[in-house]
């Protein structure tokens, strides 16, 4: 198996401090994982519009990161998680730092993919947030602490882990 196609195909990342690149668009950022799977520049595009379009940022698309707010850069993050259509999505700290109503739209979002059959695992510090998850595993030292799970609650396909 090769591992960095297998990362680059299967699984999307969302950084804690977003790592776009400063002198590509909205757009070009997002499309940057198809590009260098090797998928067409006609279809990334193509799809790219409609990731930008979920995450509520298409009047958006030609600015570059420095013309966005965080929370807006965030959900650029999340679109180019999910460009090659990961299975599973990593969020390190994904709301770190953003305001209440950036918050609300990213965790909105990750329910959406949940919802859509995908697997989250986010990392956070924040309690009220991961209560969002599905499962919530708190981690003190290395070692597990402490495990919880929603009620009924069948594909546990989001998990948060409390540092």
């Amino acid at each position: 198996m090769c591992w960095p196609r297998f990362r680059c195909e299967t699984v999307g990342f969302v950084f804690q401090a977003f790592q776009l690149m400063d002198e590509l668009s909205a757009v070009e950022n997002v499309e940057l994982p198809a590009l260098l799977a090797g998928r067409s520049p006609g279809k990334a595009r193509k799809r790219v519009g409609g990731l930008l379009e979920r995450v509520g940022l298409a009047d958006r698309a030609g600015h570059v990161p420095s013309a966005l707010s965080g929370g807006q850069r965030q959900r650029v993050a999340v679109a180019r998680a999910l460009m090659n259509e990961a299975v599973l999505v990593l969020a390190d700290e994904p709301t770190d730092n953003l305001d209440s109503q950036a918050t609300g739209d990213v965790l909105r979002l990750f329910d959406s993919l949940r919802e859509a059959g995908q697997t989250l695992v986010m990392v956070t510090q924040d309690r009220q947030i991961a209560a969002t998850a599905d499962r919530a595993v708190g981690l003190r030292g290395g070692r597990i602490v402490q495990e919880t799970r929603a009620a009924a609650v069948g594909a546990n396909r989001f998990a948060a882990v409390v540092r």
